[in-house]
């Protein structure tokens, strides 16, 4: 029998996670379908584990690395295309269609820039960055040390840097 605390505490979890798995799962793999399902199976794959006798540490970095397993699987079956990243595009409203064409063609520029990095770069980007992850959750994650995924967080930004075309 499940118990009522951590149903609470699945539900409030998921709900303030799931967007973020979604995301992370969705700039990897080319189909909002296959990020769903994805995204549906780590919460499961948790919630199996939140009820077995195994005690989770971080259930953040625990999700992220589930996540991050599934999209390996996903790559190794040969079922992946191109990375929803270079599809994402800007819509502000405070922002004249002039000056929201200048923001997509810099992150136009940026998603190019941030596919042609390896993968493990990308992941680092987009863990610190956009999911705003902590580099102790990311050092977890990835399987590094904390002083190892600052300098890698560190590479990654430069390559990136290195990728952008000159202003």
């Amino acid at each position: 029998m499940v118990s009522a605390a951590r149903k609470k505490f699945f539900s409030k979890f998921y709900d303030r996670y799931v967007e973020k798995i979604y995301r992370f799962v969705f700039l990897k793999i080319n189909s909002p379908e296959v990020s769903q399902d994805l995204t549906a199976e780590v919460f499961l794959r948790f919630w199996k584990q939140l009820n077995s006798a195994t005690e989770i540490d971080n259930p953040k970095a625990f999700v992220y690395t589930i996540a991050r397993h599934l999209v390996i699987d996903y790559y190794r079956k040969g079922k992946i295309e191109v990375t929803e990243i270079e599809k994402i595009q800007i819509k502000d409203p405070t922002v004249n269609p002039e000056g929201e064409a200048i923001l997509n063609s810099d992150l136009k520029e940026l998603k190019k820039a941030l596919c042609e990095l390896p993968e493990d770069y990308q992941n680092m980007i987009i863990w610190y960055y956009l999911d705003e992850l902590n580099v102790s959750e990311i050092a977890e994650i990835s399987g590094k040390s904390e002083n190892a995924t600052r300098v890698t967080i560190h590479r990654a930004l430069q390559a990136l840097r290195d990728k952008m075309p000159p202003k």
